[in-house]
């Protein structure tokens, strides 16, 4: 009995890349890599339907930060009011 192989995402990226570019067939990657076609074939597809996501997520982590960065300001907007409220008490007297 055979155990079930484990691949890292590095040598999917890898093999799917190579398949995308087409310099070999996907018989001849399945060969080369002892890989069944129809996996290849999926890594393919899922490498190819992710691919614009890379750039998007570009987008989110400026957008994260800048989410990050008005909640900072907030905060600190928050903490000067709290101030000059309690100083304008304090010169009232």
């Amino acid at each position: 009995m055979r155990t079930r192989r484990r691949f890292s995402g590095e040598f999917k990226a890898k093999v799917a890349l190579e398949a995308i570019q087409g310099h070999r067939t996907v018989a001849e990657l399945a060969t080369k890599y002892e890989l069944h076609p129809t996996q290849i074939a999926a890594w393919k597809r899922e490498a190819v339907e992710k691919l614009a996501k890379v750039f998007d997520e570009k987008g989110l982590e400026r957008e994260k930060s800048r989410d990050g960065e008005i909640a900072r300001l907030h905060a600190k907007i928050g903490q000067l009011v709290v101030e000059r409220d309690f100083l304008s008490k304090a010169f009232d007297r």
